[in-house]
């Protein structure tokens, strides 16, 4: 979605920062070499901008809007409390996820560099940007497996019998049983053709015995792998201007199709009974500090703040763009999407419960789940099941490849440490009265006292406290039964500590390379 960003060498009278080092902005998806630096008449280089303002508000919605909206938002909301969620859910938007949304956007729009580059205003600060590369390429690591997964199932849909229908296939167990024909459905050594489609037809856990028993590459599967690198690259290889158009596709795709799935949704029998679990209101759940929390960690990841890339894609507007409109509308957006992908959802969760004589709590769930086992069962029992289904995957298709996030990158607690640094660099070491002047100059509004009081007090405290109850509801990860053993564990801290550590050792390389005493580190903040 980035590149390898030139520096901009700007006009002395043209407003802004005057003088622009090189910065760097990966994404989870791909590195793009930079695009040839053009000479403007005056013999000065010109910096590429979006074609069209919708170009980058396109940009920024699809980034944001990801597999999470449609995965976890609306198990999470109807998990808790259905309609009192959204009362802990806006909150933090408003106090956290706003501000922070805005924050990136600005920053990135007035140095008009990448997550590295814009740290010239605060260079002991630098490694922040480092951190949030090494998250962005180590998330494209399994995000893209991911969308390669939906290729794959979408492939699989063009026949005139989905394969996940029956239990007689060659890679079905013998407790495979379809719900229709099993009145133990809480048997947990019971599973539909779905579920073993998914992990025996597709991932073929069957032939592992654990994460150190990995065996050969599926070719199929990387197939797949390979042509959504390839698809993620002709998207990207000439900057803006050609992911500028490609939005136009993967960012409104997503909308026609959950608008088609839920016209045919809630027709189902059933489907309004789904609906009704999904908007129940329980305000005795907001006792809950589980509740308050859950809420807090979805804002912090739904949005993509801390990733580099919304400073990225604010770092090719316009100078005079007026980025504090921008903010509110996208982060809007995004939310709003979540709230609407909940009935499409429990529209078709209603009609499984229904279907299967179960209760919702039974088929209702998230996460890969949701998406490559309990959708792909509910639209194989529509008439025309291939034609929803290669509906349905071409939406998570769209999805994955305009995002560069997932729902939980490596450890939680790397991709919040890495906002809270930023917000503190920002707020207390450049200041917030400077940024204001920035933003001031950008776009001829001074942000108002609430703005202030949010990026220097309510978001880092809201983020410090996100950090600390990451670090303190840590529990090993697990793949239903199985749990990974502890060298795997280790790999996944040292992950996590590697993009970390940047922040605390490029701030000692700065400290010992500055000439003169080492206590005058006044220049590395300013």
């Amino acid at each position: 979605m980035s590149s390898l960003v030139a520096p901009e060498k700007l006009p002395s009278d043209t407003m802004g920062p005057k003088e622009v080092s090189n910065g760097v902005q990966f994404t989870s998806s791909a590195i793009v070499a930079p695009a040839p630096t053009q000479i403007n008449s005056s013999g000065e280089e010109e910096r590429e901008t979006w074609g069209k303002k919708i170009d980058f508000l396109l940009s920024v919605i699809g980034f944001a809007v990801d597999l999470a909206n449609v995965w976890r938002f609306p198990y999470l909301c109807y998990k808790n409390g259905g309609g009192a969620f959204l009362v802990p859910y806006l909150f933090f938007m408003v106090i956290a996820g706003m501000p922070l949304f805005y924050m990136e956007l600005a920053l990135g729009q007035y140095n008009r560099e990448g997550a590295a580059g814009v740290w010239k205003i605060c260079p002991i600060f630098k490694g922040v940007g480092f951190t949030v590369i090494l998250i962005s390429l180590y998330v494209g690591f399994y995000y893209n497996v991911i969308i390669s997964w939906a290729l794959f199932y979408l492939f699989s849909s063009f026949t005139s019998e989905l394969p996940w229908v029956h239990c007689n296939n060659t890679w079905n167990s013998p407790n495979c049983s379809d719900w229709a024909d099993n009145s133990s459905i809480g048997d947990i050594y019971k599973a539909t053709p779905a579920q073993e489609y998914f992990e025996r037809g597709v991932l073929h856990i069957q032939d592992s015995n654990g994460i150190d028993d990995l065996g050969r590459p599926r070719w199929q599967l990387t197939s797949c792998l390979a042509v959504v690198i390839v698809l993620l690259y002709f998207s990207l290889w000439k900057g803006v201007k050609t992911s500028g158009k490609v939005v136009w596709i993967t960012a409104t795709m997503p909308y026609v199709v959950l608008t088609v799935l839920l016209l045919r949704g809630v027709t189902l029998p059933g489907a309004i009974d789904g609906i009704k679990a999904y908007l129940s209101v329980d305000f005795l759940k907001l006792c809950d500090a589980k509740v308050w929390i859950e809420a807090a960690t979805q804002i912090c990841f739904s949005l993509g703040v801390g990733f580099g890339v919304l400073i990225a894609f604010s770092s090719y507007n316009k100078f005079s763009n007026n980025c504090y409109r921008d903010a509110i509308i996208t982060s809007s957006i995004n939310s709003l999407t979540s709230f609407f992908s909940g009935f499409v959802v429990f529209s078709f969760l209603g009609y499984m419960s229904h279907k299967h004589n179960v209760a919702l709590d039974k088929v209702a769930r998230d996460g890969a789940g949701l998406v490559f086992v309990i959708y792909p069962e509910a639209i194989a029992t529509l008439p025309g099941s291939s034609v929803w289904a290669v509906i349905f995957f071409i939406m998570l298709l769209t999805l994955g490849i305009d995002s560069a996030v997932s729902i939980k990158p490596l450890r939680r607690t790397s991709i919040l440490f890495g906002v809270l640094i930023e917000a503190i660099g920002i707020a207390w070491f450049y200041g917030v009265d400077r940024f204001s002047d920035d933003i001031e100059e950008m776009i001829g509004q001074r942000p108002g006292l609430y703005w202030r009081l949010c990026w220097k007090f309510v978001s880092p405290c809201f983020l410090l406290f996100m950090v600390v109850v990451s670090f303190a509801t840590f529990n090993p990860p697990n793949y239903g039964t199985y749990s990974f053993p502890p060298w795997a564990n280790m790999v996944g801290w040292c992950l996590a500590i590697s993009s970390m550590s940047m922040v605390p050792l490029y701030a000692i390389y700065k400290l010992c390379i500055l000439p003169g005493k080492f206590c005058d580190v006044s220049r590395l903040l300013t």
